[in-house]
């Protein structure tokens, strides 16, 4: 802790004489004036040196026994200057996400061939150990989600290594409680190098983690989870760290399921990560920052009570996280996400719109073979009667003389004005004179292009979405309706030609 907290002060005020800064262009940037964005620098310099003063402890007194094994320490720490060399290079020359995934996959080949690997999965898939080519990709994946998860979440000041304190704490207990001596001494040395640097890097911050921070910060965690998994009970060695990192492993999960839903590609820039969210509440910066350190706090908590593994313990932390995420999410008001929800209410809803659509074609085919204008009016009356509207207005470019009124079916009109035939809803509040509506006018021109006249269909606001498929309304239903009208009316009177009357009004066409 000492050393990060000397070494970040050097590394800050070294970066800003030389101009190593980064300006505030980025939309997705919050920070107002040019900082230094090196701070990993100084959290890896401080975790390597106390790692070469334990070996060098270790070596100049065995009589401790304390266990360590430098093989191991080499294992993990390789691929980790690795990984904080390519943050540097990310931070100093930006480069794409398909290089950093290559270079981290290389990583955890590393790791792999080093012995820190994924062969099982108990909970899962009981005692079944997976054969090298299956367990390498899953070591790949897991090396890799975690180390962007935690660069993922580096979006506030102090918001990526708070949290990252408080999940390498949850490995150092485990590890201690496992008797794993070199997890103990790495975790407890990342966690004392990441506090020292917090220092400098919580609101307002005068140092940036940079990508080579987080992302040697996530690494080196999914390495210690993955050699603590060796010595650990089955149900520690994998629910642990995966509750432990809850936060990061939220984060880029909506952060994926979000694009997806959206159509957008993976790894675009955006403002709606949960920090973000928080802020376009009204939350200030620094309550932003001490609310996910709460939520990693209780991660943190939860992940601890499943170093005593019952059934109870189990779906209690299971039962609490998920309460607590599905409420998390409702509250940041994702669009994605009620969007999901409106599509999973029409599937449960479907029912109804197949009985909305099928009134409709049921119509469609019988105004194909009406007659005469009172079976027409009949026929409307019952597909309408049993759907989403509460009431429509006809109108027909010709006079109804001769025609006898139906119920429900009032001719209104005045002088200069076409016929106008009005149906609604027994039993809907809905009025002419009323604001609480709103309506869709369709054209109705036969296959001829002949224009026969409109219909207006009006709908009372309402929180329910209309179960019905519009484009049966607005494509196949006007042009089966202006056929009947052309067919039943035309004895009478001829109908007028498209362009003679109210031109302006757009064409249904049949699709």
């Amino acid at each position: 802790m000492l050393s990060g907290f000397v070494l970040t002060r050097y590394v800050r005020n070294a970066a800003t004489a030389k101009g190593w800064v980064t300006a505030a262009s980025a939309e997705r940037h919050l920070h107002s004036t040019p900082l230094p964005r090196l701070g990993g620098v100084a959290i890896f310099l401080a975790f390597f040196c106390t790692m070469i003063f334990a070996v060098l402890v270790n070596w100049r007194y065995p009589s401790l026994k304390t266990g360590f094994s430098a093989s191991t320490l080499t294992t993990m720490l390789l691929p980790g200057v690795l990984i904080f060399l390519l943050g540097v290079y990310d931070d100093v020359r930006s480069v794409g996400p398909y290089f950093k995934f290559t270079v981290q996959g290389i990583a955890a080949t590393m790791l792999f061939a080093g012995g820190l690997r994924i062969l099982d999965l108990p909970v899962l898939f009981g005692n079944h150990h997976f054969p090298w080519f299956v367990g390498l990709p899953l070591t790949i994946l897991w090396v890799v989600a975690i180390t962007n998860a935690f660069n993922l979440i580096d979006g506030l000041d102090g918001l990526a290594a708070g949290s990252a304190l408080f999940s390498t704490l949850v490995v150092f207990v485990v590890a201690v409680i496992s008797q794993s001596p070199i997890v103990s001494l790495m975790s407890l040395a990342l966690a004392g190098a990441t506090l020292g640097f917090l220092r400098f890097n919580f609101n307002p911050a005068t140092i940036f983690l940079g990508d080579c921070g987080s992302q040697f910060i996530g690494f080196m965690l999914a390495a210690l989870a993955l050699r603590g998994a060796q010595k650990a009970p089955t149900i520690i060695a994998v629910a642990i760290p995966v509750v432990s990192f809850g936060l990061p492993i939220l984060e880029t999960t909506l952060w994926v399921v979000r694009r997806l839903i959206s159509g957008r590609p993976i790894f675009t820039a955006d403002r709606e990560h949960i920090h973000h969210k928080l802020l376009q509440r009204g939350m200030s910066h620094r309550q932003v920052v001490i609310v996910l350190y709460a939520v990693s706090a209780l991660f943190a908590l939860l992940s601890l009570f499943l170093l005593w593994p019952t059934g109870s313990t189990l779906g209690l932390v299971l039962a609490v996280l998920g309460t607590g995420i599905w409420m998390g999410v409702q509250h940041l008001g994702y669009l994605e996400f009620g969007e999901l929800r409106r599509v999973a209410q029409r599937t449960i809803e479907q029912r109804q719109i197949f009985i909305n659509n099928l009134s409709i074609r049921r119509a469609i085919e019988e105004m194909r073979v009406a007659h005469d204008y009172e079976q027409l009016c009949r026929i409307l009356a019952a597909a309408f009667g049993s759907n989403d509207f509460d009431a429509f207005d006809l109108r027909v470019q010709r006079s109804l003389d001769g025609l006898s009124e139906l119920p429900g079916w009032p001719h209104t009109g005045g002088r200069g004005e076409r016929p106008l035939l009005h149906w609604k809803r027994p039993g809907s509040r809905f009025a002419p004179e009323m604001n609480n509506a709103w309506s869709l006018t369709l054209d109705l021109v036969t296959t001829n292009n002949h224009r026969c006249g409109s219909m207006t269909v009006y709908r009372l606001y309402s929180d329910r979405d209309l179960q019905l498929d519009i484009n049966l309304l607005t494509s196949v239903f006007p042009a089966a309706l202006a056929n009947a009208l052309a067919r039943v009316l035309t004895p009478a009177e001829e109908i007028l030609r498209p362009g003679e009357e109210d031109s302006g009004m757009l064409a249904a066409h049949a699709g």
